[in-house]
């Protein structure tokens, strides 16, 4: 087959194919800024919307509900790292005694301020949200999801990786859609608001989905079109790009007061729905120039 002869037989690539993949690499680097660039608002305009905008107190049945989920999220994740550490200590306990004293003394004072936290928080009759804790349910959302896209993936529905890298684009954008039709009754300039908590936690959703069809499907395109002698230098471009997301992304978050005041919130978030949601766009109608361009890459 073509892919397996490209793939045992790097050296005999045509130049012309090598500058193709190279031009696919780069065009993949150049719409993930625009992924990253929006996706790493949550921890600039995302974590003050959740910390001035949103209503974050919870009292009776849902005060319950977050607590029972919060615990989960918790304990769960930290049962699992203790099962680990104590397989561990099984199998080095005798060679590092000491080393695993102390780290085994860390871990329990560690359950200790879990258990302590959350004894305080079933105790208390009204619970109020922390602004980072939002930042926690991308995690919870890739564990979740992750299983599932991957069978996705490998079932005959798999789409090329050009239209998931517009899935991801096209899922960030609604997913401050969400947020800017949440935050369309904010005045303008004002300084606190209480938005439902729902639409934050419905922009996370679509931004790890977004993010579990774009992000590891990038990095797979880069090992596999690159040539084994730019591999590095391919994966270092692909980082590079990240970087310049993440810095064009905060100095974008600089200018949320200035547009809060003059034009609202609402259109703020509209910024960040329109241009990614765009670039997917683009990226669809472009695919199939992209997928001759791979050249038999999947």
């Amino acid at each position: 087959a073509e892919e397996d002869l490209l793939e045992n037989k790097p050296e005999e690539v045509p130049a012309n194919v090598t500058r193709d993949r190279i031009i696919v690499i780069s065009i993949f680097a150049l719409f993930t800024t625009f992924f990253w660039w929006a996706f790493e608002q949550a921890g600039s305009s995302m974590t003050i919307f959740a910390s001035d905008y949103t209503d974050r107190a919870l009292t009776g049945d849902s005060a319950l509900i977050f607590k029972i989920i919060n615990t989960i999220i918790t304990v769960v994740p930290l049962l699992v790292i203790t099962y680990v550490l104590g397989m561990l200590f099984k199998q080095t306990f005798k060679k590092f005694a000491l080393s695993n004293f102390w780290l085994g003394l860390s871990f329990a004072i560690i359950w200790g301020i879990v258990i302590w936290m959350l004894v305080r928080e079933f105790q208390s009759d009204t619970t109020e949200v922390a602004a980072s804790w939002f930042s926690v349910l991308n995690s919870l959302f890739i564990i979740l999801f992750a299983p599932l896209f991957a069978k996705f993936w490998q079932s005959r529905f798999n789409p090329t990786g050009p239209i998931k890298f517009a899935m991801g684009l096209i899922l960030v954008g609604i997913g401050f859609a969400a947020l800017a039709y949440g935050s369309m009754d904010i005045p303008l300039g004002a300084k606190t608001a209480s938005v439902s908590m729902i639409w934050l936690v419905l922009a996370f959703l679509l931004h790890t989905l977004g993010e579990l069809c774009l992000s590891p499907v990038g990095l797979s395109y880069v090992s596999k079109l690159a040539p084994v002698r730019l591999v590095g230098l391919m994966f270092g471009i692909w980082f590079i790009s990240n970087f310049l997301a993440g810095v064009i992304g905060g100095w974008t978050a600089s200018f949320m007061d200035p547009i809060l005041d003059e034009h609202g919130l609402s259109t703020f978030f509209l910024i960040f729905t329109l241009i990614p949601i765009g670039a997917g766009i683009i990226m669809v109608l472009i695919s199939p120039i992209i997928k001759r361009m791979m050249h038999g890459i999947r």
